[in-house]
This record gives C-alpha cells, sequence and structure tokens, in this order.
C-alpha cells in the first residue's frame, strides 16, 4: 500500500537524508511519508486522536494489561506467524479485531491510545451510530470510503458505540430488518479483509450479537477501578511539577468514580487554585469533585 510505494519513491523516502543514511532512517523517513499519504486519504472520514498516551498512563489489573500487550504483538509479529511460518490465517485477511467493552471511563480509548502509540501508528475514531445511515446504500458507501482509505496506509480504526450496528439481531419483519442486517454483514466483510487492527467499543457487552463476538479475536472486559487502582489514578492525575503535598490521595480514593471523572476532577482542581491565585488544595479537588458529582447527577452529602 501506501508504505511500499513511499518506499520506492526517492523523492519522498531519502528528502533530507544523507548518502550514507542508515536503512533504519531510511525506513523511518519512508514511514513518515507513509503515515502522511494516509492522513491525507482520510481526511475528514473519522477524527484522528492524538496519542499521547503510554503504557504507564494505563491502570488496570494483570490479566487485561495482558491482554493489550497480546494485541500489540499479535500486530507486530503477524508476518513472522501467518507468513514465514505459515499458520492458517483465522479470516480472509490479516485483521486483528477487539471489543473492549465497559464503562464510561474506565480506559477503552486510553487504552487504544497507547496500543495505536506503541505500534507507531495513527489511531482514527469512527462513530459508528453517525456512520450508519438510513438510506440504502449510504452506510456500506460510508464505511467503503473509511476502510479503502485505512488500507492504504497504516492506522487503527476505533469504531465507538459497536452496540448500535452489532446489538443483538432479532427477526427479520420487513425491508428495514432486511437492509439493517446488510450494513451488519458489509461491516463484517470489511472488518475480516481489513489490513490493520480494529478496534470496537461498547458500554453494553450484553446487548452484544453473540455470532459477532464470535469473530473477535479479543475481548477485554474494562471495569471500573478499585480503591487502589483509583489511588494510583488520582496520584497520576496530576502533573508532576504540581505540589500535591496537601492532597490526601488515601481520602479521595475511597470516591467511587471511574479514571476518566478522575482526570476531569483533577483538571479542574487545577483551574479553581490557579482561577484564585492559590496552591493546590485537599479543598479545591473536593470542590471539583463535588461538581463532577453533579455532572453525574449523583447526591452530594455536604
Amino acid at each position: 500500500g501506501a508504505l511500499y510505494r513511499a518506499l520506492t519513491r526517492d523523492g519522498d523516502a531519502r528528502a533530507g537524508l544523507p548518502g550514507n543514511a542508515s536503512h533504519a532512517a531510511r525506513l523511518e523517513r519512508a514511514w513518515e511519508a507513509a503515515r502522511g499519504a494516509n492522513r491525507r486519504l482520510m481526511g475528514s472520514l473519522a477524527q484522528r486522536i492524538d496519542t499521547r498516551a503510554a503504557w504507564a498512563d494505563l491502570v488496570l489489573p494483570d490479566a487485561e494489561r495482558l491482554a493489550l500487550e497480546q494485541i500489540a504483538a499479535h500486530v507486530r509479529h503477524r508476518s513472522v506467524v501467518f507468513e514465514d511460518l505459515g499458520l492458517a490465517r483465522p479470516g480472509r485477511g490479516r485483521s486483528i479485531t477487539a471489543l473492549f467493552s465497559g464503562p464510561s471511563g474506565t480506559g477503552k480509548t486510553l487504552s487504544a491510545e497507547v496500543l495505536a502509540r506503541e505500534l507507531n501508528l495513527d489511531l482514527y475514531r469512527v462513530d459508528l451510530s453517525s456512520t450508519v445511515s438510513k438510506y440504502i446504500g449510504e452506510t456500506e458507501k460510508n464505511l467503503k470510503k473509511i476502510f479503502d482509505a485505512a488500507d492504504q496506509g497504516g492506522c487503527v480504526l476505533l469504531f465507538d458505540e459497536a452496540d448500535s450496528v452489532f446489538g443483538k439481531r432479532g427477526e427479520v419483519r420487513d425491508s428495514n430488518d432486511r437492509y439493517a442486517n446488510t450494513q451488519v454483514n458489509y461491516l463484517l466483510q470489511r472488518l475480516e479483509t481489513f489490513n490493520g487492527l480494529a478496534l470496537l467499543t461498547t458500554n453494553l457487552e450484553s446487548s452484544m450479537d453473540v455470532a459477532f463476538m464470535r469473530r473477535l479475536q479479543f475481548v477485554i472486559n474494562f471495569r471500573a477501578p478499585q480503591a487502589p487502582e483509583r489511588e494510583r489514578l488520582w496520584r497520576g492525575a496530576f502533573p508532576p511539577a504540581l505540589d500535591t503535598a496537601d492532597v490526601d490521595f488515601v481520602r479521595l480514593a475511597q470516591a467511587d468514580v471511574a479514571g476518566g471523572n478522575i482526570r476531569s476532577v483533577a483538571l479542574n482542581a487545577v483551574f479553581i487554585s490557579v482561577s484564585r491565585g492559590q496552591a493546590l488544595t485537599h479543598a479545591h479537588v473536593e470542590e471539583a469533585l463535588h461538581l463532577e458529582y453533579r455532572k453525574l447527577g449523583r447526591l452530594v452529602l455536604t
């Protein structure tokens, strides 16, 4: 695809490199050229996510972390396994597909960022609920554009709200049901033949179609963090240069909130302290936490 063309196009791959540049340097330049070409192809088809998160930013149980590492290993070594060693591929392409399920704020998107960064790939978010169209043929057309562009260069596709398409299917009663099944079948076909990593997220794993679940190589369940994990999340939510001596992280860890909410509270607490010209205190964090509770519709006892 785009990588091969970039490797064989001297003007792009070697621009700015000395004549004695190493093979690794040339390959890196070629890869950057391929990523640039892929970004132009993707355009506004999907939202590119800035992948800043690293493994150290993930606070997950060992089993879930190991599963993420296995996904990265499958992407990195699939050529050796399927081509050099000759093992049979599970599908028609080299696609690797995983489902991330769990409540909002538990690390699904953050994990996708970590994988993309680890693999040196761009990450694109596709909102399936907005991609699916009520007009016959439009959904397939939208998906074709996305997959065709993604196949041209290396990237990770993150499909949000997978249950909006891959929910349990009932009996076909009319033409609308048949059209919905056609959409699902087309997406399944493209996922199977996609030459990359596709990640799907859902807050409702129980609503997912069982037949679809059997086609996935990985399913990772993200649960709400427990108190020890929440304490780590609280400690990591503030920048290292910020003085947090007054913040009682053990006490904060008793608050039953997800990682995404913790990051939101920490950000708001810093804004509160800066706007008032004060050093960060535990009271600022508690104030921000109460605001987060109200946002979540929870009762705040004072």
